[in-house]
């Protein structure tokens, strides 16, 4: 009796172990962790997922030049999957990554992670971070990846997956992104096909109204995603189909400006 008792606590200690290692598992990067984008060749956020999900849309944005030595900011956005709450791992090839405060954001083995998951506004969450281009010119590569998360206490049903590696330019002298910008362009949008967030970039020659709308086959106007001044140069948006109760199907987009107006197919894929 006493040898069933003893295996009996036993088996109790051991099975409130394997909750609380399980839980760990599960728990163990709420509060961020790094190596897991393209600079670290690492298979990525595999803890949430085997493999990167082209529903999850993750880019990372601000300028494409600086001067060395520079400090600028810019951003990653995660929308797309389950996201009831999103993460990242934000790296540099070269410079140094630094804090915004109340970006959500930590300094961790000199790259950038979150603090906790972070819920999304309006269907996109948004990490906020400084640059410092190195002392050197050439060539720098940013890159980030993001998760997307049910935050129901486990792994189950999380996505992810990459950025495209955003390069930027260092230069000895200044480069005024805006003053390269000598046409109008509508860029195809990406992911496509998508679902259920695609980012479309544009560039403007002149300080004016833009209209950027979505409609289907039959010339229906779907949606008004943007319809203000911009300044001159490059710009981007994302689109979220979910907003708008969409069917799968193709689309287009067309950019109005004065002088100019371009048409692009998009496809959404529930």
């Amino acid at each position: 009796m006493e040898f069933l008792k003893r295996n009996k606590i036993f088996l109790s200690k051991f099975s409130i172990l394997f909750v609380v290692v399980t839980s760990l598992f599960f728990y163990a990067f709420s509060s961020g962790i790094t190596g897991q984008t393209k600079k670290s060749g690492t298979d990525g956020c595999n803890c949430h997922g085997s493999s990167p999900s082209t529903s999850v849309n993750v880019s990372i944005v601000g300028p494409s030049s600086l001067i060395i030595g520079q400090k600028a900011a810019y951003s990653v956005t995660v929308s797309g999957g389950p996201l009831v709450r999103a993460g990242t791992n934000i790296a540099a090839s070269a410079g140094t990554l630094g804090l915004i405060t109340g970006s959500g954001l930590q300094t961790m083995f000199g790259e950038l992670t979150h603090t906790s998951p972070k819920a999304p506004v309006s269907g996109t969450v948004t990490f906020q971070f400084d640059y410092t281009a190195p002392a050197t010119p050439g060539n720098v590569t940013l890159y980030a990846n993001g998760n997307s998360v049910n935050f129901n206490g486990g792994s189950n049903g999380d996505q992810w997956n990459f950025a495209a590696d955003k390069i930027v330019v260092v230069n000895t002298t200044s480069v005024d992104d805006n003053a390269i910008v000598n046409k109008f362009k509508l860029e195809q949008n990406y992911p496509n096909p998508f679902n259920p967030s695609t980012r479309i970039q544009y560039s403007v020659v002149s300080n004016q109204l833009v209209m950027l709308k979505v409609y289907d086959l039959l010339g229906n106007e779907i949606a008004e995603i943007v319809n203000e001044f911009k300044n001159k140069g490059e710009h981007e948006i994302n689109f979220n189909a979910a907003k708008y109760d969409l069917h799968s199907g193709v689309y287009y987009y067309r950019l109005d400006t004065e002088g100019f107006s371009s048409v692009k197919k998009l496809i959404y894929l529930k």
